[in-house]
């Protein structure tokens, strides 16, 4: 009899693991997809919805022409999880055993935990992209500053390559000589990567655009247009983008299947739940110290996938591990990019920002659907 594979959330992780699993198990697995759209949506995309140079139809496609044959999809959204009876209970009343779990649930945003945010303009949801592209299309002129509330966040180098891209978009219209742009961070540098928040540092400079460090967001005040920090620094603005606190899902909380953020407790290496059997988590939901983006969650699949099919197989678990790779593009405007490559036991390298990178992030922006859902790419 085979295995009962239940995998939670359809997105990069839970996709690409499913059908690796589905794949690889020999039969010896039957792999359900659960999903609450039923609806696969390419994340990164979201940046460039927000300056125009995306439009939000080609960033969404139906996970089940994503998913090999072999594997089931259930459209409904995972309301508990029961590790003791093994079980899954979904919010239409439909209940779901399993044998091996993936949590790949991802992360939500919660502007709400920001007093006064709740007008304010965000880049991290499908949603709030598209509000703030209709905000950027009618700015004439005045101060927008982006500011992060709460670390960690999904993508840690988008806030930059938005401001990059920002500028870009600004000159295009003409109306960058009557703008600034500001960038907080609560750290003392670009963001949370040392070696390429150096690298990119003198290119915001030489763009204009002004960076403050140590500035972590408390709250917002609507009415005068003013940013506040922990610190007790009030920054003014005409137009305000924020990268919203970020938590694990609701279902994960409500299981007690994470911590008090419901972030997921794995080893950094297995990615098995350290404190339950059975269960597995990849992507933003778990508590891994390392960048909450795609490329984790892609390269962690393939190793997870490992993992749960040895189990449904009855077999010893495999040895490769997953060693922390994360490989991601930076946008740094005027056509250019650069990378930023390491793991557990290499420090971040990011080469000189050149037109290749771009190209090579627009042609992995292109052909995503055909390639890393699939399992395609190493």
């Amino acid at each position: 009899m085979a295995s009962e594979v239940v995998v939670l959330g359809g997105g990069v992780g839970g996709t690409m693991c499913a059908n690796l699993i589905a794949k690889h198990s020999q039969g010896r697995a039957h792999v359900t997809v659960v999903d609450a759209t039923g609806n696969h949506v390419y994340q990164p995309g979201f940046l460039y919805v927000a300056v125009g140079k995306e439009k939000p139809a080609t960033l969404q496609h139906p996970e089940k022409s994503l998913l090999r044959p072999a594997v089931s999809l259930v459209v409904d959204r995972a309301s508990r999880v029961d590790p003791a009876a093994q079980t899954v209970l979904l919010e239409s009343g439909r209940t779901l055993r399993y044998d091996q779990l993936l949590l790949a649930t991802g992360s939500r945003t919660v502007m709400e935990e920001v007093p006064g945010a709740k007008d304010v303009h965000d880049f991290y949801t499908m949603d709030g992209a598209i509000r703030l592209f209709e905000a950027l299309k009618t700015f004439e002129g005045g101060t927008i500053v982006l500011g992060v509330a709460g670390i960690p966040y999904k993508c840690p180098p988008a806030p930059v390559e938005f401001v990059f891209l920002l500028d870009d978009y600004l000159r295009a219209r003409g109306v960058r000589e009557k703008s600034q742009i500001k960038l907080l961070s609560p750290l003392n540098r670009a963001f949370t990567i040392e070696a390429t928040s150096k690298l990119v540092q003198p290119i915001l400079a030489e763009r204009g655009i002004e960076l403050t460090g140590f500035f972590n967001v408390e709250s917002v005040d609507p009415v005068a247009k003013t940013v506040t920090s922990l610190e007790g620094e009030t920054v003014d603005y005409d137009l305000l983008v924020l990268v919203p606190p970020h938590r694990g899902q609701k279902v994960i909380e409500d299981s007690g299947l994470g911590d008090e953020r419901g972030w997921v407790p794995v080893d950094k290496n297995t990615l098995k739940h350290t404190n339950f059997e059975h269960i597995w988590a990849i992507g933003d939901t778990t508590n891994i110290p390392i960048s909450k983006s795609g490329s984790v969650a892609h390269y962690e699949a393939s190793v997870a996938a490992a993992e749960i099919s040895a189990a449904a197989k009855g077999e010893p678990a495999p040895a490769h591990v997953y060693d922390g790779k994360v490989m991601c593009f930076l946008e740094t405007g005027q056509g250019q990019a650069t990378t930023i490559r390491f793991d557990y036991d290499h420090p971040p390298v990011s080469p000189t920002p050149s037109r290749l990178w771009h190209w090579a992030k627009l042609l992995f922006n292109k052909t995503y659907w055909h390639t890393v859902p699939q399992g395609r790419l190493p």
